[in-house]
């Protein structure tokens, strides 16, 4: 393979080897987060169709929504874009033993929001001032702070645009937001540098995977997260069953004789 050229991209049976792996660790992780009562967030910011969703997914299938939870927030109602712009988001801080996922999040303001003209120029500039100091805040609190941004090539983006629209599994996922965005490739690259620019802080840093190949990209970023934050496996006391007791014993199979089933179709 040439020395500029892509890899290939990755096979299923390799890639669901390795993910196993992780998501073993990932268990671990999740026992270390929960007895030292550690506040994470993971924020996952991107471009349409970058993989955010499907790598969120990966990283958190084999592991428990009470610790690894994922928040994507919807539009803000009328009250909420009364308040202060960040109020919403830190409503949903993680307490100890948390790891709060972000499905885009503050950064919305950054991109989607500035180049949509949803927000002023000056709305846009006073985020970009403020958003490094608020970070601050929340790390010298105590809460690791892991900021992922997944970087798909223009090419990808549109054969992903091109399966969705033919896919009906898929068209869920496109809006007229997502379409709009589309023709606006250089208009989010710019956006996209001027938030690096702004907010990639020594106690913050953004850190940036290539996601053509999916695959690739999930396992790279579950595996930076768990290099990002230190943990030790922790010993569990074996389960063990304890014996059904059969004091009042009766067919209870016979006393759902007349109930209504679902169908079995299948």
């Amino acid at each position: 393979m040439a020395k500029n050229e892509p890899a290939e991209k990755m096979k299923r049976k390799a890639y669901e080897k390795e993910l196993e792996k992780l998501q073993v660790e990932l268990c671990h992780l999740q026992e270390w987060v929960k007895a030292q009562k550690l506040k994470v967030i993971i924020i996952f910011e991107g471009r349409d169709a970058a993989g955010k969703g499907g790598t969120i997914k990966a990283l958190t299938e084999k592991v428990s929504p009470r610790v690894f939870r994922v928040c994507a927030l919807p539009a803000p109602s009328d009250r909420q874009k009364s308040q202060l712009f960040l109020q919403r988001y830190i409503e949903q801080y993680p307490a100890g033993g948390e790891i709060v996922i972000f499905d885009r999040s503050w950064y919305n303001r950054a991109g989607v929001e500035y180049v949509m003209g949803f927000c002023s120029p000056a709305e846009h500039k006073r985020f970009l001032e403020l958003c490094p100091l608020v970070e601050k805040f929340a790390v010298d609190a105590g809460i690791i702070l892991i900021k992922l941004w997944l970087e798909v090539g223009m090419e990808e983006q549109e054969l992903r645009f091109k399966a969705r629209i033919e896919d009906p599994l898929r068209q869920w996922k496109l809006s007229p937001m997502d379409t709009e965005s589309f023709g606006r490739w250089y208009d989010y690259s710019r956006a996209r540098d001027m938030m690096f620019e702004a907010t990639d802080t020594k106690h913050a840093p953004w850190r940036l995977i290539r996601s053509d190949d999916k695959r690739r990209a999930r396992l790279n970023v579950i595996s930076h997260i768990l290099q990002t934050i230190p943990y030790k496996k922790i010993k569990r006391e074996k389960v063990k069953l304890t014996p059904r007791s059969h004091k009042g014993r009766y067919n209870d199979q016979a006393s759902l004789r007349g109930r209504n089933f679902v169908e079995e179709r299948y």
